[in-house]
């Protein structure tokens, strides 16, 4: 578990805030690829619970799984009762009985892989799926991206997550497709985009940009510094793009 990882904690309400949820088009696909109803799912890094409301507002009883105790504190306040919550990073998760689906959204990149996939087939009872989903917000407007980028070049050449895997971005199948193709857990994986156009005020970008771990990595000074930058080349409103990739696989059944 790098530092990155646990670096949300200290500014868990900023995450709840100015994260957005996921839309019900992404409960319909996880559910259409399960094709079966889903009891219990395992929900891996849940962070505010965003994708938590997502799937346990609609019947099924998740166990959310977070290694970071301020941001499970921040979860608690947003979930309905059928929500188990526990403190343990991915590698430290017990199987205590399998689950139907088991669930990341936009945490995968943070466990360790080595030992990732027979660990999560480890959780799922035959058949079960696992599902991943997330993808950067960025501005839509071409000008507007670069007036940030020269804005936070002093300090971030880039505040993207590199493809933990290092595959290509014009690759058809991107990561962690690529790696449950391999997987000999794993079985009909698919890959999907659910397209999501939002738009933010100038302050609430700069907030969700505050809970980015690149800008949290840095110290507190060049925080206040380049938030400041970023904000004077603004416009008051920013159109954004947030398509949420999804990636879903089949755990094979034991012979």
């Amino acid at each position: 578990m790098s530092n990155r990882a646990l670096s949300f904690g200290a500014i868990a309400e900023a995450y709840e805030q100015f994260r957005p949820g996921y839309p019900v088009e992404l409960f319909q696909r996880v559910m259409a690829y399960t094709a079966q109803p889903v009891r219990a799912a395992l929900e891996i890094g849940a962070g505010t619970g965003k994708a938590t409301r997502l799937f346990a507002q609609r019947g099924i009883t998740v166990t959310a799984t977070e290694p970071d105790g301020a941001m499970l504190a921040e979860l608690r306040k947003h979930v309905p009762t059928n929500v188990r919550t526990v403190q343990a990073a991915f590698e430290d998760v017990r199987p205590g009985g399998r689950y139907g689906l088991v669930y990341a959204a936009a945490a995968l990149h943070w466990t360790e892989p080595k030992g990732r996939w027979s660990r999560m087939a480890a959780l799922l009872e035959d058949g079960g799926v696992f599902a991943s989903f997330g993808g950067p917000i960025q501005l839509a407007d071409p000008a507007v991206e670069e007036a940030v980028r020269v804005a936070r070049s002093p300090f971030l050449a880039s505040d993207d997550v590199p493809s933990p895997d290092g595959t290509p971005p014009e690759q058809d199948m991107q990561w962690p497709g690529t790696e449950l193709q391999r997987s000999a857990w794993f079985t009909d994986v698919q890959q999907s985009v659910v397209e999501r156009r939002l738009t933010m005020s100038a302050r609430d970008y700069v907030g969700y940009l505050s809970t980015v771990s690149a800008y949290l990595m840095l110290p507190a000074l060049e925080q206040e510094q380049v938030f400041g930058r970023i904000m004077r080349v603004l416009p008051a409103t920013v159109g954004i793009t947030a398509d949420i990739t999804v990636h879903m696989a089949r755990r094979r059944c034991e012979q």
